[in-house]
């Protein structure tokens, strides 16, 4: 039987030539994510977004199989998200990190700044989420929703720490396994303090939801004029479980 080939230098994906509807793709793109092998965890975000540039349809697949994963979770974090902007005035902007189908953008009256390595949407800004465009000291409120991704997650944070006016807000929500020493997760206390190291208060953990985690930091008023070096804990990649 003929088989088709996908290929990149982040992963391989065979598919029989009869493995063609969506039940059967999405299946197979969530048995890459679950994979250790994750692409977007495994690699940094620089390679990634070449890989995806060069095949966009990459980028497709793994988004599509991520809103099926996430479609069965009883709760989406980026509700909660959502919630926690609109108890709050809609004059903050947002940058959101790692957009997806720019949800966020979508439901909230805020002025939105939407990221991704991939936009099939005009509203969608394809970039590095290293360096955006952004102006430092330009947004109130910059959100990473399931999206710290890649090797080099800490120069998304930094971006973020650059572009967010003092007392801004850094919100995270991530797949709880992540965070689990237990199963080799990284120790939530040890990256909580590397993100106060980078010139953050942290203000609330919310380990309430059995799927996700949320974090919540303030940008401090007054940086300290001294760089210091930051250990920052390694972050396995995801691993989407079915409830």
């Amino acid at each position: 039987m003929e088989n088709h080939r996908i290929s990149t230098n982040l992963f391989h994906l065979t598919m029989p030539a009869n493995f063609i509807d969506k039940r059967n793709l999405n299946r197979r793109i969530l048995l890459l994510q679950r994979s250790q092998s994750h692409p977007l965890s495994s690699t940094s975000g620089e390679e990634a977004l070449k890989c995806f540039k060069e095949d966009p349809s990459l980028f497709d697949m793994y988004h599509a199989g991520y809103q099926e994963q996430m479609s069965h979770w009883p709760e989406q974090p980026v509700n909660i998200i959502m919630n926690w902007l609109k108890d709050r005035s809609s004059s903050l902007v947002v940058a959101d990190f790692g957009c997806g189908d720019a949800r966020l953008a979508k439901n909230v009256k805020n002025k939105v700044f939407s990221f991704d390595l991939v936009s099939n949407n005009p509203s969608v800004i394809a970039c590095d989420m290293a360096n955006t465009p952004l102006d430092s000291s330009s947004v109130d409120v910059a959100v990473f929703c399931l999206s710290l991704m890649g090797t080099n997650f800490p120069s998304y944070l930094e971006e973020a720490h650059r572009v967010l006016k003092p007392n801004g807000w850094l919100l995270i929500a991530e797949v709880k396994s992540r965070f689990d020493p237990n199963t080799g997760g990284a120790d939530p206390n040890k990256f909580s303090k590397a993100i106060t190291d980078l010139g953050f208060s942290s203000k609330l953990k919310d380990f309430s939801n059995k799927m996700f985690i949320l974090l919540y930091f303030q940008k401090k008023e007054k940086q300290s004029s001294q760089t210091k070096e930051i250990e920052w804990p390694e972050l396995k990649p995801c691993l989407y479980k079915r409830r």
